[in-house]
């Protein structure tokens, strides 16, 4: 269903003293199972965050293409773009809600623009509030007024409240405290499984990588090192590096669990 292929990206270094480009992202290629939760993973700056744009039409490759069911993803159409982003939901980091709109305007500003049938919406909405176990009475509150784990739960709604195919988030739990972070964990999992969609998650957490993701790409500056299941991960790694990675966030969870 969404692809990368061949995909290449490069940014101007921001150091006068310095003149060789940023790689953001070098050959890199995936196909993301449909009804598969893949999840990119990777120390900050391996272009996991870049790939996600990619596919959402945010980043124009420098060479390569993103497809989605075999059509290019191009920003140079916007038009047709418009068109392909519509059949996605997309969650950025910190969740993006509009401050002046309450939690029922956000969840419900691409079904209007869309003009979606307001009874089907409205029992789409139903659903979605189930879904994420948010209180009905948050849906009239501004976004100050909801909890940081609540405004995830009405930025996730948003992306899905026009039943798009596929759904991509970007570090959506990175901001929350960990009690809040592991419900939210827990939640995402189930609704993955309950809505079969094709999900892309990026994420710099590897418990959680393995917890919510049958599928891990794990990236190191710009490239993908290895592509597997987390039990291949910790029993198969392709390079050093994997082994280096799986062992760093291993003993960060021991440490954390002996000071706890």
């Amino acid at each position: 269903m969404l692809r990368l292929d061949g995909v290449t990206k490069r940014y101007p270094h921001r150091s006068k003293r310095h003149t060789h480009p940023v790689v953001a992202l070098d050959d890199v290629s995936i196909a993301f199972e449909p009804a598969t939760t893949t999840a990119l993973i990777g120390p900050s700056g391996c272009g996991k965050s870049t790939a996600l744009r990619t596919l959402v039409g945010l980043v124009r490759p420098d060479a390569g293409r993103a497809r989605f069911d075999g059509d290019p993803i191009n920003p140079d159409r916007p038009a047709r773009l418009r068109g392909l982003r519509h059949r996605l939901g997309y969650v950025i980091q910190d969740g993006g809600l509009f401050p002046h709109l309450t939690a029922r305007q956000n969840i419900l500003l691409l079904p209007r623009h869309l003009r979606l049938d307001a009874d089907d919406t409205a029992r789409r909405l139903d659903h979605l509030v189930e879904l994420t176990r948010f209180p009905k009475a948050g849906l009239d509150r501004f976004p100050s007024e909801l909890s940081g784990g609540q405004r995830q739960r009405v930025a996730l709604m948003r992306a899905l409240a026009h039943d798009p195919e596929a759904l991509l988030l970007d570090e959506p739990l990175g901001a929350l405290d960990p009690l809040i972070r592991a419900d939210l964990q827990t939640d995402l999992k189930a609704i993955f499984a309950d809505l079969k969609k094709t999900v892309v998650l990026v994420t710099h957490d590897l418990a959680e990588a393995a917890f919510l993701a049958p599928s891990i790409v794990l990236m190191r500056e710009g490239r993908v090192v290895q592509h597997a299941s987390y039990r291949e991960l910790v029993e198969r790694p392709a390079e050093p590096f994997v082994r280096d990675f799986v062992t760093a966030q291993t003993s960060r969870l021991r440490a954390l669990e002996t000071t706890a």
